[in-house]
């Protein structure tokens, strides 16, 4: 029962802190609509899902332990935050959104951002890595370890559903949008700076 808790107590501190995932889906979200943050979302559970499989395969220690490997990741991580921010920041001031109609970001592409933006983060591997080795024991059963994994990802999903739908809402999204040219340069920074700090971190 000490380990769940422990489990589901790290689990919620690290996937309500802002970060990276957050940027991502609040800006889908807005710019796009509720259905497209809500694939973003769907996007960050199934990368948490890769950074769990691995680390139950015994490869998140060798990552973490592997200076070359982990700056590797790392990098390859600060480099797509940079690339989407910078497109987000040069993005048209206005951008018609039409619900009705086809959005200008599919499905598939809503849950490659999350996906990718959740894969290559460092910080999610250290997240998921530290979880199972300081506070999953050894002798703790590979289904229960499964099952911490698997809440894991539906908190990340169960999380970021909300912000999407949040940021979604008509008023809200209506204002967003009204102030797209401020908010793109905003959000477009906050994914840069996150990247280059990210790229630069010890």
């Amino acid at each position: 029962m000490t380990e769940l808790i422990a489990v589901a107590v790290i689990t919620v501190l690290a996937v309500i802190s802002p970060g990276a995932d957050f940027a991502m889906v609040v800006r889908n979200s807005y710019l796009y609509g509720r259905t497209t943050g809500l694939f973003a979302a769907a996007g960050v559970g199934s990368g948490v899902l890769v950074h769990v499989t691995y680390t139950m395969l015994g490869v998140g220690l060798l990552i973490a332990s592997s200076t070359a490997l982990f700056t590797a990741i790392k990098l390859a991580g600060a480099g797509y935050l940079v690339y989407v921010g910078v497109r987000t920041f040069r993005a048209r001031a206005e951008l018609t959104v039409d619900l009705e109609s086809k959005p200008q970001l599919t499905a598939l592409g809503a849950l490659r951002t999350g996906f990718l933006t959740n894969v290559l983060n460092p910080k999610t591997t250290l997240f998921v890595v530290s979880t199972f080795t300081q506070v999953v024991g050894p002798d703790t059963p590979v289904w229960r370890q499964a099952g911490y994994g698997l809440f894991m990802a539906l908190a990340h999903v169960a999380w970021f559903s909300a912000v999407a739908l949040f940021f979604s809402t008509t008023t809200l999204r209506d204002r967003m949008l009204k102030a797209q040219k401020t908010l793109n340069r905003a959000i477009g920074s906050v994914l840069v700076g996150l990247g280059v700090t990210l790229g630069l971190a010890r």
